[in-house]
C-alpha cells in the first residue's frame, strides 16, 4: 500500500460496511480508461510542464513563478509553502516514476534549499517568505506560521521517505517539536496559526481590525497541521506525535465540522466559532474570509480525516467515515453545480435560513482537485449511495478537462474559466499555486482506479 494514499481496501470495506467488488456499478474496463487517461495528463499536463523547468539550478530549491505560457515570471520570491509541496511532489514523483532520475535530483535541491535558507537557526522554525536567492523578506511580527511549519514537515516526511536520508528526518522532527513548544495550547488543544519570529504567539488586542485572523485558530492551518502529521507518522512512529495526530483529527471532526456538515474558518482558542451571522449582509460580505462555507475545503478535508485514520490504524473508523461522508454529500447538495460539474468556492448560512446561499460561483483548481479525489475515495466506499458518487466524479474530471486544463499550454488555470475566463491568460505557478493538488489526487485516483 503506497504510502499517503488511502487505498481502503476491499476486505476492510467488506468486513465494516458488507461492500463487495461486485456491487460496483461502473466496470473495470471504464476505471482502466480513466486511469490510463489520468496517467497520460499527469505526464504531459503536469509534470512534465513543471519539471525539471522549476528546478533552480542557480540558487536553489524550486522556480516560483510562472506565466501562462509557462515561461518564467520576473518576480521570483520563494515561500515555505511552496518550496515545501515542490519537494513533497518531486519526492513522490520521484519514487512513482524511478526511471526518471531528475526527480531525485530535483527533491535534493529543493531539500538542500529548505534546510539551509528557510529554517531559522537563531529562535527555530521555518521563516514564511524569502527572496529568490535565500534572504529572509521583512522579518516582521507575523513571520512565522504554523501552516508554513506544517508544510515544511510535510515536504520532508516525503523527502526522507524517498530518499532515507537521516538529515531530513531530524529537521522534520526538529520543526514538529518546534510548534510543540510554541503554536500548541496546552489549556484548549490545537495550534495557533500566527507566531512571531521567536516563536510567541499573536494575541488579539482591542486594536486588531476585525477583518484580521491574528489570535484565531482555524481549519486551514489545522486540517495542513493534521495532513503534515499523517505524512511524518509514516515515517516516525513517536508516541507524541500520535497523541497529537489523534488529538488533531478528534478536533477537526468533532469540533470544527459544524452540525450541519461543513467547517466553521475561523474559531476563538476555545473553539467557539467565529460568526458574523446576526451582522448585517454588508458586513457579513465583508468579513467573507473569515466566515463563510468553503466546499472546496470541506471535501479536502473528508479525505484528509479518512488518511489520517488510516495511518493510526483505525480500520473500523466509521465516525470518521461518517463525518467525511456528511461533509461529502452537504457540499454536493448546496455547493455543486450539478449542469457542468465542479464545487463552488463559498456558500453561507444567512440568519433565518436553514440552508446555505452559494455567495462565491467561482470555482478555484485546487477545491476541483480535492473534489476529484474525494468523490472517487466515496464511490469505492459507498458504490449503492443514492448521490451516485462515481457519477459525479466522471462529471468532475469532465469539468477539470474542459475548463481548467490548458491543452495548449500544459498545466491548469487556477479557476474554472466558465466562471473566470481571465484566466487564460494569468500565471500557471507562484507562491500559492505548484503542483501538489492536482499531482496527487490524479495520482491517487489513477492508482485507486488501477487498484480497486
Amino acid at each position: 500500500m503506497p504510502r499517503n494514499l488511502i487505498f481502503i481496501t476491499i476486505s476492510i470495506l467488506s468486513a465494516s460496511l458488507s461492500i463487495t467488488s461486485c456491487q460496483r456499478s461502473e466496470s473495470t474496463s471504464i476505471r482502466q480508461e480513466y486511469a490510463e487517461e489520468f496517467e497520460r495528463s499527469i505526464q504531459s499536463i503536469i509534470l512534465g510542464k513543471w519539471y525539471p523547468a522549476a528546478y533552480d539550478l542557480e540558487d536553489g530549491g524550486y522556480i516560483s513563478a510562472f506565466e501562462f505560457d509557462f515561461t518564467p515570471s520576473e518576480r521570483q520570491n520563494k515561500m515555505i509553502v511552496s518550496q515545501a509541496r515542490h519537494l513533497w511532489t518531486t519526492s513522490k514523483a520521484a519514487q512513482d516514476y524511478p526511471s526518471v532520475s531528475h526527480f531525485r535530483e530535483g527533491a535534493d535541491l529543493g531539500f538542500a534549499f529548505i534546510r539551509d535558507k528557510f529554517w531559522d537557526a537563531e529562535f527555530g522554525g521555518f521563516h514564511t517568505l524569502l527572496t529568490k536567492q535565500g534572504e529572509v523578506i521583512a522579518p516582521g511580527p507575523d513571520s512565522k506560521t504554523a501552516y508554513g511549519n506544517a508544510f515544511g514537515i510535510y515536504g520532508l516526511a516525503a523527502y526522507y521517505a524517498m530518499s532515507k536520508n537521516e538529515e531530513a528526518l531530524e529537521l522534520a522532527k526538529k520543526a514538529f517539536l518546534w510548534l510543540e513548544d510554541h503554536s500548541y495550547d496546552p489549556e484548549y488543544g490545537g495550534y495557533f496559526q500566527h507566531l512571531a519570529v521567536d516563536g510567541t504567539p499573536l494575541q488579539r488586542t482591542s486594536g486588531t481590525p476585525s477583518t484580521s485572523t491574528i489570535g484565531y485558530k482555524d481549519q486551514n492551518s489545522s486540517i495542513h497541521l493534521l495532513e503534515a502529521f499523517t505524512e511524518l507518522y509514516h515515517v516516525w512512529k513517536d508516541p507524541l506525535l500520535k497523541r497529537r495526530l489523534e488529538y488533531l483529527l478528534e478536533i477537526i471532526r468533532d469540533k470544527i465540522v459544524q452540525p450541519e456538515g461543513y467547517l466553521q474558518l475561523f474559531l476563538y482558542p476555545d473553539f467557539s466559532p467565529v460568526s458574523f451571522r446576526d451582522s448585517s449582509e454588508a458586513v457579513i460580505e465583508q468579513h467573507h474570509a473569515l466566515d463563510h462555507v468553503s466546499y472546496g475545503h470541506d471535501v479536502e478535508t473528508a479525505y484528509l480525516m479518512m488518511e489520517a485514520s488510516e495511518v493510526l490504524g483505525r480500520t473500523h473508523d466509521e465516525k470518521t467515515w461518517s463525518v467525511g461522508k456528511k461533509m461529502v454529500d452537504h457540499a454536493l447538495k448546496y455547493g455543486w453545480d450539478d449542469e457542468k460539474g465542479g464545487f463552488y468556492d463559498g456558500g453561507y448560512y444567512f440568519k433565518g435560513e436553514s440552508e446555505p446561499r452559494v455567495v462565491k460561483d467561482t470555482k478555484n483548481w485546487w477545491a476541483q482537485a480535492e473534489g476529484l479525489n474525494t468523490l472517487l475515495i466515496m464511490a469505492d466506499i459507498y458504490p449503492e449511495d443514492p448521490w451516485d458518487y462515481f457519477s459525479k466524479f466522471s462529471l468532475q474530471w469532465e469539468y477539470i478537462d474542459n475548463y481548467l486544463i490548458d491543452h495548449e499550454y500544459g498545466e491548469w488555470f487556477a479557476g474554472g474559466i466558465d466562471k473566470q475566463p481571465q484566466y487564460k491568460s494569468s500565471q500557471k505557478g507562484h507562491i500559492w499555486k505548484t503542483a501538489y493538488h492536482n499531482y496527487r489526487s490524479m495520482a491517487n485516483c489513477k492508482k485507486r482506479l488501477q487498484t480497486n
